[in-house]
């Protein structure tokens, strides 16, 4: 079954390396026997499945978790390697979409309005009055 990222792109699975081993944590002793750990990698460089412009986007995006061009996720939350798979699979899905994502808009800078700037104003006011109040007269 293909990996759907996105309507515009589906990473097909002769692309995606399975690997699985032994999960930490608990589970009885079921756990000494079943490789519930899952790894998923895929190759960006070498995929078929993307364009060129959205392999240069991926590779400097997800830079700093790919190995040689490989990107590699791990689940190992729940206790069925079936399960696991499918979070491996959704992991691997939101990274790239995450990857593939325009920029946000650079934000524009804004001055206060004049009414938050009285409102803070009185405020400190206000809260300076208060401590005031708390001080001991003083001696005159």
């Amino acid at each position: 079954m293909d990996l759907e990222v996105s309507p515009a792109l589906t990473i097909p699975t002769s692309e995606l390396g399975w690997r699985f081993s032994r999960s930490s944590g608990p589970g009885g002793q079921h756990v000494n026997t079943s490789d519930s750990r899952v790894e998923l990698s895929w190759n960006i460089g070498d995929s078929a499945a993307l364009t060129d412009g959205q392999r240069l986007m991926l590779i400097t995006r997800l830079e700093p978790r790919l190995i040689a061009g490989v990107i590699t996720v791990t689940a190992s939350e729940r206790r069925s390697q079936l399960r696991n798979r499918e979070i491996a699979l959704a992991k691997l899905a939101d990274l790239v979409a995450e990857g593939l994502a325009p920029e946000a808009a650079p934000r524009r800078a804004t001055k206060p309005t004049r009414g938050s700037n009285r409102r803070r104003l009185a405020a400190k006011e206000q809260r300076s009055a208060t401590k005031r109040q708390r001080q001991r007269p003083s001696a005159e």
